[in-house]
């Protein structure tokens, strides 16, 4: 515990920059942040293809990640995975970084 019960502490969570989030590790009330957090770190690092993976269930986390996903400007297009995987995961397409000068 703290010292001072005022001192947010936050656990860092380092997730591999691979192109698959799957949510279901994370709280959904994180999900948008971490979503946010995991697309600027995909573009920055040159991956333009993401899938999230949130879950068939009852659709909050889907609803969640196609919010995110509509109001960012990094996303170029988005659509439900065209595997098995279907409504539970969707398949995202970032901008790509304009290399030409």
């Amino acid at each position: 515990m703290p010292d001072n019960p005022d001192q947010q502490t936050e656990d860092l969570i380092r997730y591999p920059i691979d192109g698959v989030l799957d949510l279901h590790t994370f709280h959904p009330r994180d999900a948008a942040e971490v979503t946010r957090e995991y697309l600027r770190e995909c573009h920055r690092e040159g991956t333009y293809c993401v899938r999230i993976i949130h879950g068939k269930g009852k659709g909050v986390l889907r609803g969640i990640v196609r919010a995110v996903l509509s109001d960012c400007s990094l996303v170029d297009s988005w659509g439900t995975a065209p595997d098995s995987s279907g409504w539970g995961a969707t398949v995202v397409n970032l901008k790509r970084n304009d290399t030409s000068d």
